[in-house]
């Protein structure tokens, strides 16, 4: 048996915007063993999501390869269950119908009492059985991610992909959820890679942490092994002086990093590449402006 499930190897994604051409990613390089937690970092608009999107097999590469389990990914598959951040729920079905629509589309030659029970245990493991029947308009931010967690759990996927599931939630409802998705991760022991921009969420919740460089061209840098004994508890870590260490070495590669790439963009915006434009002339009333040719 392969023991890397899901790679990424020599992948780069660009998109067009007008007569340019965007290049988003370059040269990316992801293993990700059976049963890890690996989270990725990286500041808002570095490609975390274009990332997520070519290992759910949303988007395709346009150069280099997604494998899981050694085969190329050629589209989405049940075997790679997505939690978006936005929780895409179906609005005029219930908690129960939002996850049961699903199973039924994977689990269909299970029975049909086979499938209920199934998507009952879920909304149960993610304390929601009081709300089974209400629609998402009657909950709350952080229920309907719950719902949303619970729809892509029920599935049976063998990687759980999460594109930062908590990041429009209040501090409060993100900490408790945060606790929920590290236990629902060791009860079920499956392989999870997550995408955020918190870092201490990383530390909390995963055995790896991979660092994205800013964009364009972002790519990913080394692994930061999680080396801190689990069950986590937040409160407990602001005082572990593994955990401090660790959130200085990631931060620092971010920051240290994002400095490279803005000195890397003022040495290609050299000022021969700009226009030689001189000042406007105002004498006597008369509007003159002059631009140089471009050297």
């Amino acid at each position: 048996m392969n023991d890397v499930l899901l790679a990424l190897r020599g992948v780069a994604k660009s998109y067009a915007s007008g007569p340019r051409t965007n290049q988003v990613l370059a040269d990316v390089n992801l293993e990700v063993r059976r049963g890890e937690f690996v989270a990725v970092v990286g500041y808002s608009g570095s490609g975390k999501t274009t990332l997520m999107s070519l290992l759910a097999g949303l988007i395709e590469p346009d150069a280099g390869e997604v494998l899981f389990d050694g085969r190329p990914v050629s589209g989405p598959g049940p075997e790679r269950g997505l939690v978006f951040q936005n929780y895409s729920l179906l609005p005029w079905l219930t908690v129960y119908g939002n996850i049961a629509l699903a199973v039924d589309q994977v689990l269909r030659d299970w029975p049909a009492a086979k499938r209920r029970e199934h998507v009952l245990r879920f909304i149960e493991l993610v304390n929601l059985t009081p709300a089974v029947h209400k629609r998402p308009k009657e909950l709350s931010g952080g229920m309907r991610q719950r719902v949303s967690l619970a729809r892509t759990l029920a599935t049976s996927p063998e990687v759980l992909l999460l594109d930062e599931p908590l990041g429009a939630l209040d501090a409060l409802t993100r900490g408790t959820l945060q606790q929920e998705i590290a236990r629902i991760w060791q009860e079920d022991l499956g392989t999870c890679v997550m995408i955020t921009n918190d870092i201490d969420e990383a530390i909390l919740l995963a055995d790896r942490i991979v660092p994205l460089t800013p964009g364009p061209g972002a790519t990913l840098g080394p692994s930061f092994a999680v080396d801190l004994a689990r069950p986590r508890n937040k409160t407990e870590l602001n005082h572990d002086e593994r955990f401090k260490q660790l959130r200085n070495a990631v931060t620092t590669w971010l920051v240290e990093s994002r400095q490279r790439a803005r000195t890397e963009t003022k040495r290609i915006l050299q000022p021969a590449m700009l226009p030689n434009l001189s000042p406007v002339d105002f004498h006597r009333g008369k509007l003159r402006p002059t631009l140089a040719t471009m050297s």
